[in-house]
C-alpha cells in the first residue's frame, strides 16, 4: 500500500483526508505545517507527498522548495483553491508532478487519489527508464571494452605476423621475393596502425586520419630510408574522421603510393621526398601523394609485379573514390571520396 504524507494546516481536513484515502488504498500520515512535514519526510518511508498551498509560516511553495532540495525527493501533488491557477502553475514549475483543486465532497478525494496513482505510475516509468538507460550504458561500456581488447589483440597478432614475414624475407635469396615480402609487411603495418589507434581511442567507430596517417608516414620514412638514399615522407592533413574500414582502405592506398614513389621515383643513390596531403573539401576528402621524380607513364608496363597498382584501384573502389593523376614536377596521384 503506498504511503502518503499529507501536509495541511486544517486539522479537520487532515483527519478526513486520512480516512477517505485509506478507503481508496493509501496509507496516510499527516503534518500541520511545512517544517514538521519536511522533517517527517526526511525520516523516509513515504512514496508521495501532498501539500496544501496556504499554511501558517511557510507556504506550500516553500515546502516544495525544501523537498526539491532533498537528495531523492518523492513526487509531490500540490493542492490549491479553485481560483489559484497561477499558484498551480508556479508549483508545477517548481517541481510538483500534479495539482488538485480543493473542493467540498467526495469528488475532491477521488481526484486526489487519481492524481496520486498517476504520479506514482509516472515515477515508476521514470525509474524504469533510468534503470534501462543505466543498464544500456553499462552494456555499451562492456561492449566498448571488449572491442578495445579485440583491437589490442588484433594489433598484437598483426605485429607477430609482420615479424614472421620479416623472418621469411631474410631467409629468401631472391630480391624480387624480398621486395614482395617487404611490401606485404608494410600493408600489415598499415592495418595494425588502425587497430592500435582504436585501442587507444574512446571512439571505436571512426578514426582521426591525421592522427593515424602521421605515424604511418613516419614508419614508411624509416622503412624506405637508407644512409645512401634517404627518403623524406612529409605529411599535412586536415582533421578528417573516417569509419574504421574506410580508414584501413585509405591507409593501404597511402602505403602503396608512398612505397611506389620511394622505389621508382628516385635512383637508389639519391635522396628523395614524398609528400602526403589530406584535405577536407565540403562533404568530401581529397588525398594526394606526390614526388619529384620523372613522373608517370600510364601506358608503360609496370616496373614491379603490379600488385600494388591493383590494390590501389581495389581500395579506391571500396571507398567509392575517384582516382586521378594530377600535373606536377613528378608523379601526383589524387584520391577524392565522400566522407
Amino acid at each position: 500500500m503506498p504511503r502518503v504524507l499529507y501536509i495541511d494546516d486544517d486539522e479537520g481536513l487532515r483527519l478526513l483526508t486520512s480516512r477517505r484515502l485509506s478507503r481508496r488504498g493509501f496509507e496516510v500520515e499527516t503534518a500541520a505545517d511545512a517544517d514538521s512535514g519536511v522533517a517527517r519526510l526526511c525520516e523516509g518511508g513515504f512514496d508521495l507527498v501532498a501539500i496544501d498551498h496556504y499554511m501558517p509560516g511557510k507556504t506550500g511553495l516553500d515546502a516544495l522548495a525544501m523537498i526539491g532540495a532533498m537528495p531523492s525527493p518523492p513526487p509531490v501533488v500540490y493542492v490549491t483553491g479553485s481560483e489559484e491557477t497561477s499558484v498551480a502553475v508556479a508549483a508545477l514549475k517548481a517541481g510538483a508532478t500534479d495539482y488538485v483543486v480543493k473542493t467540498v465532497g467526495e469528488d475532491f478525494f477521488d481526484l486526489l487519489a487519481s492524481s496520486f496513482r498517476q504520479s506514482l505510475e509516472r515515477q515508476a516509468l521514470v525509474a524504469a527508464k533510468d534503470e534501462a538507460e543505466q543498464a544500456l550504458r553499462a552494456s555499451n561500456d562492456r561492449l566498448a571494452a571488449m572491442v578495445k581488447e579485440a583491437n589490442h589483440r588484433v594489433a598484437n597478432s598483426l605485429q607477430i605476423l609482420s615479424a614472421f614475414v620479416n623472418i621469411q624475407a631474410s631467409a629468401v635469396g631472391s630480391e624480387e621475393a624480398k621486395s614482395a615480402l617487404r611490401d606485404t609487411q608494410q600493408r600489415i603495418a598499415a592495418i595494425a596502425q588502425v587497430h592500435r589507434r582504436l585501442y587507444n581511442s574512446d571512439d571505436i567507430a571512426s578514426i582521426d586520419m591525421a592522427e593515424y596517417l602521421l605515424p604511418l608516414a613516419e614508419e614508411l620514412q624509416a622503412t624506405w630510408s637508407t644512409p645512401k638514399s634517404p627518403r623524406k615522407v612529409s605529411f599535412r592533413a586536415d582533421s578528417v574522421r573516417l569509419k574504421t574500414d574506410r580508414a584501413i582502405s585509405l591507409g593501404i592506398i597511402v602505403t602503396e603510393l608512398v612505397g611506389n614513389a620511394c622505389k621508382y621515383a628516385y635512383r637508389p643513390d639519391e635522396a628523395g621526398e614524398v609528400r602526403i596531403h589530406l584535405l577536407q573539401e565540403a562533404s568530401n576528402f581529397r588525398l594526394s601523394v606526390e614526388d619529384d621524380g620523372p613522373g608517370l607513364d600510364l601506358g608503360a608496363k609496370p616496373q614491379g609485379t603490379g600488385v600494388g597498382t591493383r590494390l590501389i584501384r581495389a581500395m579506391a573502389q571500396s571507398l567509392g573514390a575517384d582516382l586521378d593523376y594530377g600535373p606536377g614536377p613528378g608523379a601526383r596521384i589524387c584520391i577524392t571520396a565522400a566522407l
